[in-house]
């Protein structure tokens, strides 16, 4: 058994390797076709290598049989996204293709819709395929929005950093890191912020149609997080006085115990005296009677 176990770990090493080469190759697809340069490179060899080394680690603790079909879609859209990440570092030295930009973003977009039903059809949705999946999202909207960022202002930033502060907020409020009830609203919000940043990326619209979109997508994202966020201080608030509750009650509880033991002892000294004296009634009774 330990063999088999020894023997599926590889191969889903082996997978993760192979996403890191094709990633690789997708750079040096871009290279030769656009004649990427140095920042575009080593930007997309360090993404390459860290997502590699993130994965493995993760997929080291979790131990899963497989990789996964699923998992092989999001590690494919990653893959797209080291693409886009290189061509965005690029741009600060040259001026890459929109053209393929705007293509490799829509392609990592639309697959963000695949993996999830491919895992809940073959049965194999887990914690960490829908770690790496969110994880990859926000990878990608950091992304984007820096690169809309050139063009808007710096503002456009909060887009991109929103999740990671809040990541690291709960650090500092544990109550953050609690579990949220599924909502529509939030799936819909994250989407939006995907599209809305590749529309004003693509540079199709006039200047004030861009700002509007993203605008939109920055106020739609701040409505998503503060109602997030107020759910969670209220839910904590609320187990916080619960659970001061039924100390009160375990407290209350315990007096109410001690407090009784005392009436008990006296009345049962009362019931004894009085049995004794009844006793000793009947026995003068007794030499009465003879």
């Amino acid at each position: 058994m330990a063999l088999n176990n020894t023997y599926e770990a590889r191969l889903v090493q082996q997978e993760t390797a192979v996403g890191a080469g094709v990633q690789i190759l997708l750079l040096a697809l871009l290279g030769s076709a656009i004649g990427m340069g140095p920042a575009g490179w080593l930007t997309g060899l360090v993404f390459a290598t860290a997502t590699w080394a993130v994965l493995s680690r993760a997929l080291h603790r979790a131990r899963p049989r497989s990789f996964g079909p699923a998992n092989r879609v999001t590690l494919g859209r990653a893959i797209l996204v080291g693409g886009v990440t290189a061509l965005v570092a690029d741009s600060f030295e040259s001026s890459p293709p929109v053209s393929l930009l705007v293509g490799l973003t829509a392609v990592a977009l639309i697959l963000d819709g695949v993996d999830g039903k491919v895992a809940r059809r073959t049965g194999t949705s887990t914690a960490l395929g829908a770690r790496f999946d969110m994880e990859v999202d926000a990878f990608l909207i950091l992304v984007l929005s820096v690169y809309v960022a050139m063009q808007l202002g710096p503002w456009v930033l909060l887009i991109g950093a929103m999740r990671y502060a809040f990541v690291a907020a709960a650090k500092a409020a544990p109550w953050l890191n609690a579990p949220l009830p599924p909502s529509m609203a939030r799936k819909t919000v994250a989407a939006m912020q995907g599209i809305c940043l590749l529309l004003a990326g693509a540079d199709l619209l006039p200047y004030l149609a861009n700002l509007a979109v993203v605008l939109l997508a920055l106020g739609s994202l701040l409505w998503s997080f503060g109602r997030d966020v107020v759910w969670l201080w209220r839910t904590s608030r609320e187990a916080k006085a619960q659970a001061a509750g039924t100390e009160a009650d375990g407290a209350e509880t315990a007096q109410e115990r001690g407090a009784a033991r005392p009436a008990q002892a006296r009345l049962t000294v009362r019931a004894e005296a009085r049995i004794e004296a009844r006793a000793r009634e009947l026995e003068m009774l007794e030499l009465a009677v003879r």
